[in-house]
């Protein structure tokens, strides 16, 4: 069988934006080893001081570009951000809930689904977990808590108390009254987890009821054209639509250990490894199944977003991107000739005295190959990260179809 190797790969660092990155890296106090992604250009859209302060320097055999965007949706969300990618721009404004929720939603919810609720603060999840475990493992009564840095209702539950089919129920029936009384979120979310020897575990049966998509986006058209989409992480839930393949793994054993993929993080709780393995398989089966009209895979790196980005956790951060830079010059490794390879941010993280905060600020996008050509990141046609899709659409051959996705929201030249 001919190998078929045409290929677009996006992969969207989370919580990364250059701002965030330039604070990184001032308040890290020694320089960063980012080898590949400064071979790739990241250092051109950063202010000479913050440039000379990464490390690391390889040749590679590849051309790549770099440029800074802003993005023009209104609400700094990694949803938003997502779909903006996608052709989708949302001027709504989504913000958050320092008071928690109007207490008649509560009421609607409890009577909805037969439980009790209480909290109803806003906090983070292991902390709102903490706070209030007893009481729920004793009377079943839901934990509720608004997120400190999106717009979203959180739900915490103990899967050994309430079963994961109710726990779907739960934060969809949640969903569906906080849109029908006009409470503007753009989630609700299961925040499952179990107890063990007094430790909280997150499980990975965690559930994400998504606002509904505005149009059709890129991903709708890929799929009409027969390119194999695939989405690799959290993008499914984000860009809820339909992909051809989605790869969500969570086992250790799954990933090979001749990629050498590290988790820094001192508890082993990182999932980037994980959605980097995913991206390596996807890219390798692009190159042996047959798929004429190409394949697109979505990858998000949520690492330094849940992980190192609320905590504030600078050198946690900082090993988290090192870690990424030596992922993706594997995963250049393994790409086709034709191969094209987008690099992102979906926002930026603003490290406040009590928390992280997802920011509005410029993103930087890489686009490389190895032989093929570069598109032009047409960022006075495309607004913002739309930008990022017009790319993607123009080596797909999809520029005139996608261009009428972003005319419907927004002026397109």
């Amino acid at each position: 069988m001919k190998k078929n190797v045409k290929a677009a790969v996006l992969i969207v660092i989370d919580a990364v934006g250059i701002e965030t990155l330039s604070y990184l890296i001032k308040h890290y106090n020694k320089k960063i080893n980012l080898p590949c992604l400064s071979a790739l250009g990241i250092k051109k859209v950063l202010d000479k001081d913050i440039a000379k302060m990464i490390d690391g320097n390889i040749k590679m055999n590849i051309k790549s570009s770099a440029i800074s965007l802003n993005q023009s949706s209104k609400t700094a969300d990694s949803l938003i951000g997502h779909r903006e990618m996608m052709g989708l721009i949302d001027n709504n404004t989504y913000n958050l809930f320092p008071d928690g929720f109007p207490q008649e939603y509560l009421r609607k919810l409890e009577k909805a689904v037969g439980r009790k609720t209480f909290f109803n603060k806003m906090c983070g999840g292991i902390e709102a977990i903490e706070k209030n475990y007893e009481r729920h493992e004793k009377t079943g009564d839901l934990i509720v808590y608004a997120s400190k840095c999106d717009p979203l209702v959180q739900i915490a539950m103990n899967e050994d108390i309430i079963p994961l089919d109710e726990q779907r129920f739960i934060v969809d029936t949640a969903f569906k009254i906080a849109r029908d009384m006009n409470i503007p979120i753009t989630r609700a979310i299961a925040r499952s987890y179990i107890r063990r020897n007094n430790e909280i575990i997150r499980t990975p049966n965690r559930h994400d009821t998504v606002m509904p998509m505005s149009s059709k986006c890129l991903i709708d058209l890929l799929n009409d054209r027969k390119v194999w989409t695939v989405a690799v992480g959290k993008t499914s839930d984000l860009v809820n639509t339909k992909y051809y393949e989605k790869i969500k793994l969570t086992e250790k054993e799954f990933i090979d250990p001749s990629l050498n993929l590290r988790f820094p993080h001192p508890a082993k709780k990182d999932t980037n490894p994980f959605n980097v393995q995913g991206t390596i398989n996807a890219i390798k089966t692009s190159e042996f199944i047959y798929r004429p009209e190409g394949t697109f895979i979505f990858t998000n790196l949520v690492d330094t977003d849940s992980l190192y980005g609320h905590t504030r956790d600078i050198k946690g951060a900082i090993k988290s991107l090192e870690e990424t830079d030596s992922s993706i010059k594997k995963i250049i490794d393994m790409m086709g000739d034709d191969t094209l390879l987008f690099i992102t941010a979906d926002h930026g993280m603003e490290h406040r005295e009590d928390y992280g905060y997802h920011n509005n600020e410029k993103l930087f996008l890489i686009t490389s190959s190895k032989k093929s050509f570069l598109p032009d990141i047409k960022t006075d046609i495309y607004p913002g990260l739309t930008s990022v899709g017009g790319a993607i659409s123009e080596y797909f051959n999809l520029s005139k179809e996608y261009k009428e996705i972003v005319k419907e929201q927004a002026s397109v030249k």
